[in-house]
């Protein structure tokens, strides 16, 4: 597959679980104070959904260079003569990528395992779902840097935002 066909598929998603929330709460909100009455998995579906939405926006904001970068930082090393600083403070920030990623799929994995063995009150699917998009998030954007390290790419200067 490739990245374009990926990106597709992620926002996709999103903008799946975006209108199934939408809908849930708009029409538990109209049942509740038009009808007295209203849909009692309402809240928990959106969290479930929003969690998810979450996790997928950052997957799919990684390899676009949209998450908040300080690229400001690193501008003095673009000057002539600073290409090894530059390179190394970019290998630096990949690895440092790899290792929160590490640490926050670690986090997720456990709070996983422990999410198994419960499960939600109203719509009773396993507790595990909600930490599972933190774990998946945290391998897929933990590959992409540790490809970005290896392959030593450099940062991408070029982001919209004119002040980071």
């Amino acid at each position: 597959m490739n990245q374009a066909v990926i990106q597709k598929t992620l926002n996709t998603l999103m903008a799946a679980c975006l209108a199934v929330m939408a809908t849930s709460v708009f029409v538990n909100v109209v049942l509740r104070y038009g009808f007295g009455s209203g849909i009692a998995a309402s809240e928990e579906l959106s969290r479930l959904l929003f969690v998810w939405m979450v996790f997928i926006g950052a997957t799919a904001a990684y390899p676009q260079g949209e998450h908040m970068a300080f690229t400001s930082l690193l501008q003095p090393l673009l000057k002539p003569g600073r290409e090894t600083a530059l390179k190394a403070a970019t290998c630096l920030i990949h690895a440092l990528v790899v290792l929160s990623c590490a640490l926050v799929g670690w986090g997720a994995w456990q709070q996983v395992l422990v999410g198994m063995d419960s499960v939600s009150v109203v719509l009773g699917y396993p507790q595990a779902l909600l930490p599972l998009p933190a774990l998946l998030c945290s391998v897929a954007i933990g590959v992409m840097a540790l490809w970005q390290l290896l392959r030593a790419r450099p940062i991408d200067f070029g982001h919209a935002a004119d002040v980071e």
